[in-house]
């Protein structure tokens, strides 16, 4: 036994030698292995950033809109999206697909500014690989419709057809470009071709808008009820338009059938916002003000939506609470100053809130801005009667009455019926001389609308002959 313990010792320590260099070698070969792993990790790091410009991930849904049963499904698939265009540059049809996800979620959520941006990094890689690949000319022009900025969505939509003159939905861009340009006979051209290659709800809408545009309000209401009809209940769409078919019945004073639209819309797809605030107006209607309060904040915390906010200022004032009233209009005009922002790059437009500025100017006592504002975007696109109605309010609020007649002449062109500018041109003609039609204007509105704000129908109170 004790003759063979050298031997014993000495294997007993090449064994540890040997355990030793192997597991020097096992380290060694951890380090390599990790550091492979890091390299490329890194290397993927890269290429992501300069071939895919950062692809935007999905925000993450807050309140409401989180709960919604599609929500899980549209994650997932931006991810696998993702994920596929990472690891094919190259994969056209994900990036289509993705571009189309942040389409929906920025009308779903109400965040274009962040939507636009990452609608736009995608369709610019598939654009600078193939300038003429329609669908992403297609959802570039949908962005710039979007940012308000119409002449150049009309381009770019124009580009599109161009290249595809079969495709329905281009033509639907071009009538929204051309009503916002104020090319009224053009957008009827394009909203015809649209019904004529495939009736749907997105063309029966446009329809609707237009007729309104031209005074026809029932029609413009059986359109948009086969745009309801043509819908999938419980879809964004559908619940859009039927709140667009709930605002046609307020706006002929027929508030018990917009409240019944909104109802319908918020069974088939509850918490939708833009339905709530409706349900905001029709309590605002009646008067029960402190109710019309809970719509709006309901509705603003399920969609940051500028328009809730400014229904509130107003309601604040009707109830006597100014210093709410004051917070509210300082937080519209925050809201649209910063939506004009832009970070720099092609991927980031900015949104032209020039229209929408000019209102909220005018609720924080900012006349002279407001006016400058509504300039600023008569210059762009003179002839759309939205931006003249706009102008002639403006200049009405800044005394200057013989501008204001002249631009609501322009805003009238069409024979539009809508209450709100009827009531207003009324109120610009008796201060620029012309009582007698001024005061036709006013009963006429408050004939078919006798729902008109209370801010409003104060300033014609003197002048009405009928209450």
């Amino acid at each position: 036994m004790i003759t063979c313990m050298p031997a014993l010792l000495k294997s007993k320590q090449k064994y540890k030698h040997i355990k030793k260099n192997e597991a020097m070698k096992n380290k060694k070969i951890l380090y390599i292995a990790l550091m492979i792993v890091f390299a490329g990790l890194v290397s993927a790091i890269v290429i992501f950033k300069k071939d895919d410009k950062g692809l935007l991930p999905l925000k993450e849904r807050t309140s409401a809109l989180a709960a919604l049963k599609e929500w899980p499904a549209t994650q997932a698939k931006a991810l696998e999206l993702i994920k596929k265009i990472a690891e094919k540059p190259d994969d056209t049809k994900s990036e289509i697909a993705l571009a189309n996800i942040y389409v929906e979620e920025g009308r779903i959520t109400g965040d274009y500014s962040y939507y636009n941006k990452a609608t736009l990094r995608v369709v610019n890689r598939i654009l600078k690989k193939e300038p003429d690949n329609f669908e992403a000319l297609i959802y570039k022009s949908l962005v710039y419709l979007n940012a308000h900025r119409f002449a150049e969505a009309r381009d770019i939509a124009e580009r599109a057809r161009n290249i595809n003159p079969y495709e329905s939905f281009v033509y639907g861009l071009l009538c929204d470009a051309n009503v916002e340009m104020g090319d009224y006979d053009m957008a009827v051209k394009m909203a015809d071709q649209m019904n004529l290659i495939k009736p749907s709800m997105n063309s029966y809408a446009r329809v609707s808008y237009l007729r309104e545009i031209y005074g026809q309000v029932p029609g413009a209401i059986d359109a948009m009820r086969m745009a309801v009809q043509a819908g999938m209940p419980g879809m964004e769409q559908t619940a859009w338009s039927l709140e667009k078919a709930g605002h046609l019945y307020e706006n002929i004073g027929n508030i018990d059938s917009a409240k019944t639209e909104y109802q319908i819309a918020l069974a088939e797809r509850p918490d939708y916002a833009f339905a709530i605030a409706g349900m905001g107006r029709v309590e605002m209607a009646k008067k029960n003000y402190t109710a019309a309060i809970e719509d709006f904040n309901k509705a603003k915390n399920i969609v940051a939506d500028f328009s809730f906010f400014d229904a509130l200022t107003d309601l604040y004032r009707l109830t006597g609470n100014t210093a709410k009233a004051e917070e509210n209009a300082e937080i519209v005009v925050k809201m649209l100053e910063n939506s004009e922002e832009m970070s720099g790059g092609a991927d980031d437009i900015g949104h032209n809130a020039n229209k929408e500025l000019a209102y909220a100017y005018l609720k924080t006592g900012q006349n002279d801005k407001a006016l400058e504002r509504a300039e600023a975007e008569y210059k762009i696109r003179p002839n759309n009667i939205d931006v003249d109605e706009m102008m002639a309010w403006t200049a009405y609020k800044n005394n200057k009455y013989a501008d204001a007649n002249k631009y609501i002449q322009q805003a009238m062109k069409t024979n539009s019926q809508n209450p709100t500018l009827l009531y207003q041109a009324g109120l610009i003609k008796i201060k620029a001389g012309d009582k007698e039609n001024g005061t036709a204007l006013l009963n006429k509105a408050t004939s078919i609308d006798p729902y008109l704000s209370s801010d409003l129908l104060s300033e014609g109170k003197g002048y009405l002959t009928m209450k």
